[in-house]
């Protein structure tokens, strides 16, 4: 858990640092707010819950979504196959980086879950996949497509499923 805190720590970015300092800036103007106006309860009360929802709402939704526009990129499965004679799936797609950013490193993740008819049960299988594995692709420009291979093994399963591709890059 600390090695995962202190890679966290190291990969933030300016940008981060200023979001983190905006929502406690407005945080403490917030409060400022609350206790110019403790006269009024009902509406110092209800900054003093805005105030606290935004510290602790505002740099994780924030962090997710600028690093959504950020470092966005578009994955595509090209073509999955089950091996016979090994326990593997061997998954080919692409990487499209459609920032306007050079990458350093994407970490591309393949999951197979199972598939049935009911749409909720799908939802559910799709948190809980039955087999992950992950490949790191290195120095990709902007613009640039980089073609992968990934196995997912071992892979047992013998019934439905689908395999769903995931990139996060920075």
């Amino acid at each position: 858990m600390k090695a995962k805190i202190v890679t966290f720590i190291h990969h933030l970015l300016i940008y981060d640092y200023i979001l983190f300092g905006a929502v406690f800036a407005l945080f403490v103007l917030l409060l400022v707010l609350a206790i110019v106006l403790r006269k009024r309860l009902g509406i110092a009360l209800f900054f003093v819950l805005l105030s606290f929802t935004l510290l602790l709402l505002g740099p994780t939704l924030g962090y997710i979504e600028m690093h959504k526009y950020l470092f966005k990129n578009e994955t595509k499965l090209l073509s999955q196959q089950k091996l016979h004679f090994v326990d593997a799936i061997v998954v080919h797609g692409t990487l499209t980086n459609e920032s306007k950013f050079d990458f350093q490193e994407c970490v591309v993740q393949a999951s197979a879950y199972r598939v049935t008819k009911n749409k909720i049960k799908n939802y559910i299988f799709r948190l809980k996949p039955l087999r992950t594995n992950r490949i790191i692709l290195k120095d990709i420009a902007k613009g640039a497509t980089r073609d992968f291979k990934l196995f997912i093994e071992p892979f047992r399963y013998s019934k439905e499923y689908s395999v769903a591709l995931q990139g996060s890059c920075r």
